[in-house]
């Protein structure tokens, strides 16, 4: 089939596939994708089937066992085998290039032989797998365990006192600039999604041509298509995490064959009957209390993971009928109830009918069967036509489901259908950046209003935009969120000199968290030093205990990152009355005033993207930016200023002329280390800038069979 189609490369090594139809082209974009990424493929099948411990090790079982536990290769099966017929020989055909293209590209990359991974041939449905393993925390549902200690502790009213977009959930920026704002008189959108960094990058730069369309965009390594971002030259449409809830945890009461706990009640969670219900011993033959007062048979089965070096681990796997059990505890058992498991599908027809769009009417009808995840799309066609709409499942259910678990017995909590999807008409300038909009009606915790509102300020600065003119709004510092801290910093007084000097010069401060600057050093060192001594306030002290459960859910629910995030919200409620702000601000401010304060942001500031086998020698740029700036390269305020989330693309689309189009990744299109293309778009990333989008096929470089 290889003769069927053609591979290009531009200057930076970005694949442009040309073949003669659009089976042929997805098994093309399987195969170079393979080239290109054998490890980055074969690390994320066995991240979807729960087997990454095999070759890396014990570090990665918790993660292996959760993916287990959830049924994540079951689950991606279920909807592979529910696709229509055009849409699963189009899935197949990528996983068949993506198989034939593994031994080439595992030759390339050292770490199969470091490891002993063998690469092998991929079932049909492992593409939809990786979309369920990238997405499963993506709208960030252990938080609701998080609000339910926060409820324990703090009491109701405080279900979402810590309500911010971090630590976890990833978000995006995106604009679009209508063309009565524009040079050309055509529309513009541009933005960059935030997400965990990794090596390689979690978005793929690439070209697809064929007779029925010619598509520029990213695509998620190991998924055929271009679902997020893509640009067919007379459409072009991109995407934000809406910050819809859409997945649901119920507290589910077992009977086991050898004995089974008590009658369930409200335990400690109030009137939701949210805590802890009655344990039960183990045993082989499971039931579950359901709404309907009756018990129902638990499916369950036991797993083996193997781990390098170490001893294999049996997993029990139980799932009721609301969902899989992602906790099981001697204190209580937790189901997970998502939509992709309960529907049987993920949206993958519609990553082909955008492939097929011609303008904004066809992403609109090719988004309406859009799954996983809820996502605000904007597009714009060069017809003048634009959009701007919520796109996929969200379940209809009472409130409380939102906030934490829920009881499993209790009918109040069961589904009801299918939530409509917003849509507004464009007015002026549409931004999303994950703060409460247009979805609303859909989620409980949004971004603060920072970026968004920075965002139009600049758009608002011109009319005459053009493409090149985006990388100001890309990389934009201005930190609005200081604004509390600093507001309570100008009321201190009696200070040691050294303490009054530092506060002096941080009330002059510009508010910009630029590389080169030495006072936004000097704030985050603040801000650490705050957050830590907040931390260690009497009134949080039940919410200091290390979190239990399952390792994967920890990083939303430990106390200090959860608080350095919400700062500017903790310093602004009335709900905790004895909190002393002033003092610890006082308290901080003087632990850090002997610091000398004359290194510049970057300097601590540095990417530290993940990677399954980290290189130790490794050496990363400091960045510019911060988790509320437009230029969103987030550290974990009160734990680290490395950055570990940022802009894992940029892009800007001119509808105008699509080679005026712009984009960068953190990394380079290709994962192998040492190649060419590995890292050189890494300094120019790391310093705001863009390249080209080329798409003239005598400006790019033809591969040799």
């Amino acid at each position: 089939m290889s003769s069927d189609y053609e591979v290009y490369r531009d200057a930076w090594g970005v694949p442009h596939l040309r073949a003669a139809d659009p089976l042929i082209l997805a098994y093309a974009q399987g195969r170079t994708t393979a080239r290109d990424r054998a490890w980055q493929l074969e690390v994320e099948r066995h991240r979807s089937q729960g087997s990454t411990a095999a070759f890396l090790g014990a570090e990665a079982v918790s993660w292996d066992r959760f993916a287990r536990q959830v049924r994540l290769d079951d689950t991606a099966r279920r909807c592979f085998e529910a696709l229509d017929a055009d849409t699963a020989a189009w899935v197949r055909a990528y996983a068949d290039g993506v198989g034939d293209g593994l031994a080439e590209g595992a030759a390339r990359d050292p770490r199969f032989a470091s490891t002993g991974l063998e690469p092998s041939r991929w079932e049909p449905w492992v593409p939809l797998g990786i979309w369920l393993s990238t997405h499963i925390l993506f709208a960030g549902f252990p938080t609701k365990l998080w609000r339910d200690r926060v409820g324990q502790a703090l009491g109701e009213e405080c279900l979402t006192l810590f309500a911010t977009d971090g630590p976890g959930t990833a978000g995006s920026n995106g604009w679009l600039v209508p063309g009565e704002r524009t040079a050309t008189g055509s529309a513009i959108i541009a933005g960059d999604p935030h997400r965990f960094i990794e090596d390689p990058g979690v978005y793929q730069q690439i070209r697809l041509a064929c007779p029925e369309f010619d598509v520029v965009g990213l695509a998620v390594p190991g998924v055929p298509g271009l679902g997020h971002f893509g640009h067919t030259g007379t459409v072009a449409w991109a995407i934000t995490n809406a910050m819809a809830d859409y997945q649901d945890l119920y507290v589910e009461q077992l009977r086991r064959e050898d004995g089974e706990g008590g009658e369930p009640g409200t335990g400690a969670g109030g009137g939701t009957g949210s805590g802890p219900a009655p344990g039960a011993v183990r045993g082989t033959t499971v039931t579950a209390l359901g709404p309907d007062g009756r018990w129902h048979p638990v499916h369950r089965h036991t797993e083996t993971i193997a781990v390098a070096g170490a001893g294999a681990v049996e997993v029990e796997v139980l799932e009721t009928d609301r969902g899989p059990v992602v906790v099981d505890t001697p204190e209580r058992t937790i189901s997970l109830r998502y939509p992709p498991r309960v529907r049987a599908d993920l949206g993958f027809a519609a990553l082909r009918a955008l492939l097929h769009a011609r303008t904004v009417a066809d992403v609109d009808r090719a988004v309406d069967g859009w799954a996983e995840p809820v996502n605000v799309v904007h597009a714009a066609d060069t017809e003048g036509g634009l959009l701007h709409r919520v796109a996929g499942a969200v379940p209809e259910r009472h409130p409380a489901n939102r906030l934490r678990p829920v009881p499993a017995w209790d009918p109040a909590y069961v589904w009801q259908g299918w939530a409509a999807m917003p849509a507004e008409p464009v007015q002026g300038f549409a931004v999303m950046a994950n703060a409460r909009g247009i979805a609303a009606p859909l989620g409980v915790e949004f971004a603060p209003p920072h970026r968004a509102d920075r965002i139009r300020e600049l758009l608002s600065g011109s009319a005459d935009w053009s493409a090149p003119d985006m990388a100001a709004v890309h990389n934009d510092n201005h930190l609005a969120s200081a604004a509390p801290v600093l507001a309570l910093l100008a009321t201190l007084s009696g200070l040691t000199p050294a303490a009054e000097h530092l506060r002096r010069r941080l009330l002059a401060w510009d508010r910009r968290m630029d590389a080169d600057s030495t006072e936004a050093a000097a704030f985050a060192a603040l801000r650490t030093a705050f957050a830590r001594r907040l931390a260690g306030d009497p009134e949080f002290k039940e919410l200091t205990e290390p979190p239990a459960g399952p390792e994967v859910f920890h990083p939303w629910l430990y106390l200090l990152p959860r608080i350095g995030y919400a700062l500017e919200g903790l310093l602004t409620t009335s709900l905790l009355p004895r909190l002393d702000r002033a003092g610890h601000l006082r308290g901080a401010l003087e632990d850090i005033a002997d610091q000398p304060h004359d290194t510049p942001w970057s300097a601590t500031h540095r990417l530290a993207p993940w990677a399954a086998l980290p290189d130790p020698e490794a050496v990363w740029p400091g960045l510019a930016g911060d988790h509320d700036c437009v230029n969103a390269s987030s550290s974990v305020p009160g734990v680290t200023d490395l950055a570990a989330r940022g802009s894992a693309a940029r892009y800007v689309w001119d509808l105008a002329r699509r080679d005026d189009s712009l984009w960068v990744v953190p990394l380079g299109a290709d994962g192998v280390p040492g190649s060419a293309h590995h890292l050189d778009q890494l300094p120019l990333w790391a310093r705001g800038d863009l390249v080209p989008v080329v798409t003239d096929w005598t400006r790019l470089s033809k591969e040799s069979a």
